[in-house]
């Protein structure tokens, strides 16, 4: 693959920026766990929660999924834009969109607060454009 993929993967980032855009109003927030900031021995100890840092990522596609009788109460697939997420990553500390994805304890969407089963890339000419995110509440 020569420079021509480099330039075709740029271009089909900025399409996939601008359709999610028009398709998406929404937004979900990555809940990742913070780090702790206490310095006393309680803090060594363990005993200070840290809480969570929340990662707004918009706009963003949402869809109900069909779950079975037994199954969860709510399950969605959300897609995002691979350009925010990598975005994200720097301020964060982490050096993939994985990494974010395994240190999430969580996705938050329309008031509610989801598992996340799986998160895979949407790949074009090596250049990921979309990540779609699977997640049970």
């Amino acid at each position: 693959m020569g420079s021509g993929s480099g330039i075709c993967g740029a271009a089909l980032v900025r399409a996939a920026n601008a359709m999610l855009t028009a398709l998406g109003g929404d937004q979900v927030s990555l809940l990742l766990p913070a780090t702790a900031t206490a310095g006393d021995a309680a803090g060594q100890l363990g005993l200070v929660d840290p809480g969570v840092q929340e990662v707004i990522i918009s706009p963003v596609v949402a869809r109900n999924l069909p779950t079975g009788n037994a199954g969860p109460r709510r399950r969605i697939e959300v897609t995002l834009l691979a350009s925010v997420i990598e975005n994200q990553l720097p301020t964060l500390g982490l050096a993939s969109a994985e990494d974010l994805f395994n240190a999430a304890l969580g996705l938050s969407y329309d008031g509610d607060l989801f598992h996340i089963e799986a998160a895979v890339p949407e790949n074009f000419a090596g250049t990921a454009y979309f990540y779609v995110v699977t997640a049970v509440e």
